[in-house]
């Protein structure tokens, strides 16, 4: 029962307040192959939050976008997919890095954080998602 269950996949955060998190929940009732996970964005402006199922192709995108953003390349995670999309950009509309949530195929809002993460936040979110995928991919289906 001393196990901790990883719930945090992605955390990026600066001294503004602003943030952007993706929480897994816990299995999906409706697709053994899925993971219920919201995303929660909070600014001292705007705050607000959006379902998503996670599955293991998109955990081992993420991990390809980790690789990316470590050679210092923008990226798109979740774009193609329904549901929403996260766009982490070194260099955004004011020249400073920031987190771009959209829900196209939903709400169709778009939110733009600015945030400069840590030096170490890559290191950190391959750990996060390690640990995800250790404790949360053995327990879904191939279906």
């Amino acid at each position: 029962m001393g196990d901790i269950v990883p719930r945090e996949l992605i955390s990026l955060a600066d001294d503004e307040g602003n943030s952007v998190t993706v929480n897994v929940l816990g299995r999906d009732r409706r697709w053994s192959a899925g993971l219920d996970a919201e995303i929660v964005v909070r600014t001292p402006f705007v705050s607000g939050r959006i379902d998503l199922v996670l599955s293991t192709s998109k955990l081992e995108s993420w991990a390809d976008a980790l690789d990316r953003l470590d050679a210092d390349e923008d990226v798109a995670w979740m774009e193609w997919d329904r549901g929403p999309s996260i766009w982490i950009q070194f260099s955004g509309e004011r020249d400073c890095p920031e987190v771009v949530v959209e829900d196209e195929s939903g709400s169709m809002v778009t939110v733009r954080v600015p945030l400069v993460p840590p030096d170490d936040w890559i290191t950190d979110h391959r750990q996060r998602l390690h640990q995800a995928m250790a404790h949360w991919v053995p327990m879904l289906s191939a279906d």
